[in-house]
């Protein structure tokens, strides 16, 4: 059982809970925290003053006092006002893990929300009762606010849901409503597990590149240690170190690697993967360290800091904006790049030892030409994807929040351009695959050969033309389950 505590929340925690299934509990010490921040929150709610979030009303609404008799009635409204979300709703293990970065939130102690509302968070996840959570509505401003209205209505007896039985109701009091719903869990959630997919894709890249290196009849001169430690970025020198270790012991390489041979240097598109995939690198551990720290950062506002309650900013969204749409720039170019490996290897007029497309026999078949259409389609799509998110502020809540991040929209568009790289990536490793069947009987690397085989349970070696939609579909499933060397 994992224990939420407000501070130690990571990566491999998010995914076994929101995929696996792992179950959560608050910790003691977080149960202690919340407690004590409440306890503060009730002495305010009490008294005269107007506090924001506790006897106030919300957004532009904020200067006008509520009764002590309208404070319960007030959460309940804000709720089922801000649950306005539209479009198809978001996966379940999104909705999971965002849920679980809500109670984490909560468990840092600055909320001012009894323990109940965590907990029941905790027993929502642990009986796989999933809201039904509408992925559009949010600008990223005051977090958020729609996709986490809808987890919070569930909570109090009303929403949708789609997984599981509805808990049992319950009654919102002095700050919990607001405290449920500022926040930017659910563009972290998306994050989160695109990020994880992320980093599958780039190792996948270095294998399918290394596959079509050798099947191009490549050097991997371009790969020297020398080469890389003269530019050091560490991630760069990791992709180049990862080519040299899959193409050891290719018996291609060996059968070309002759005194008539005059490879001087190959395209751009094998020669400068290390650069590029070492880029694309450099993203994702930039992605990944700022997601670890939102995770278990308290993002809700107003904030119990000691005896006050601080009205600030931590749910805008900017900080996690800019690296999603990095991301979304980052896989877009790793796609771009593979797209070009795709052509060099189908192209007649940039490969002269392969037959044109790869086809057994020219013009009566087509081979493998169209992959490298659907390759060209998802790579023109990614790039208007591409475009960031981040700079298109529009004003909302009458103008009281005037700069919002739409860290939820880079998030959404985020998600497509994963998918749309993961086939590109896939297009590559069957097209790699099939240039490399045509160089039999010589074996490409020794590493590379036990994946040529896994592949081939999931994408039967090409013998003359057929619909090959299904194949990329299951290779597409395989790259992102798949441990790759």
């Amino acid at each position: 059982m994992l224990l939420i505590d407000g501070e130690s929340l990571t990566l491999h925690d998010v995914l076994a809970v929101a995929q696996d299934y792992e179950p959560v509990a608050l910790s003691p010490a977080a149960v202690e925290r919340m407690r004590a921040s409440r306890a503060v929150v009730e002495r305010l709610a009490a008294g005269d003053q107007p506090v924001y979030g506790v006897n106030t009303g919300f957004g532009l609404l904020s200067d006008i006092r509520v009764s002590a008799a309208g404070v319960k009635q007030l959460q309940h409204n804000l709720i089922r006002s801000h649950s306005c979300g539209t479009g198809a709703p978001l996966a379940e293990d999104v909705v999971r893990a965002l849920i679980l970065f809500r109670a984490n939130v909560l468990a840092k102690g600055y909320s001012g929300i009894r323990p109940l509302i965590a907990e029941r968070l905790c027993e929502m996840l642990n009986a796989r009762i999933t809201p039904r959570v509408p992925s559009r509505g949010s600008v990223g401003a005051s977090g958020d606010l729609a996709p986490l209205a809808h987890v919070a209505l569930v909570l109090i007896g009303e929403g949708e849901l789609l997984t599981g039985s509805p808990p049992v109701p319950v009654e919102l009091e002095a700050k919990e409503g607001i405290s449920l719903i500022n926040g930017t869990q659910a563009m972290l959630a998306i994050g989160c597990l695109e990020l994880a997919a992320a980093k599958v894709l780039v190792q996948a890249a270095d294998v399918f590149c290394a596959m079509t290196v050798d099947a191009q009849r490549g050097t991997p001169r371009a790969f020297d240690p020398r080469i890389h430690n003269a530019r050091p970025h560490p991630n760069q020198q990791v992709s180049a170190a990862r080519l040299v270790r899959l193409l050891e012991g290719s018996e291609i390489r060996q059968s070309h690697n002759t005194p008539e041979c005059h490879r001087v240097q190959d395209a751009y598109s094998l020669r400068c993967a290390p650069q590029v995939h070492g880029a694309v690198r450099d993203a994702i551990e930039q992605a990944g360290r700022i997601f670890a720290i939102e995770m278990n950062s308290a993002t809700d506002n107003p904030l119990v800091c000691g005896e006050e309650i601080i009205s600030g900013g931590n749910f805008h969204g900017e900080p996690l904006a800019l690296p999603l749409d990095s991301l979304a720039i980052a896989l877009t170019v790793l796609a771009g790049i593979s797209e070009r490996r795709i052509d060099r290897l189908v192209n007649p007029a940039l490969n002269e030892h392969l037959p044109p497309f790869l086809a057994a026999d020219p013009g009566v078949e087509s081979g493998l030409m169209m992959l490298q259409v659907t390759a060209a389609s998802l790579v023109a799509e990614n790039r208007v994807l591409a475009h960031p998110a981040s700079t298109g502020s529009i004003t909302t809540s009458g103008n009281k929040e005037d700069f919002v991040s739409m860290g939820m929209t880079a998030a959404l568009k985020l998600q497509q351009v994963v998918r749309n790289t993961r086939t590109v990536l896939a297009i590559e490793a069957i097209t790699a695959a099939r240039a490399l069947d045509l160089l039999a009987p010589a074996k490409t690397g020794v590493l590379l050969e036990p994946v040529r085989a896994r592949l081939r349970e999931v994408s039967p070696p090409w013998t003359a033309d057929r619909p090959l939609a299904g194949d990329i579909e299951r290779v597409q499933r395989w790259i992102a389950g798949y441990a790759f060397p």
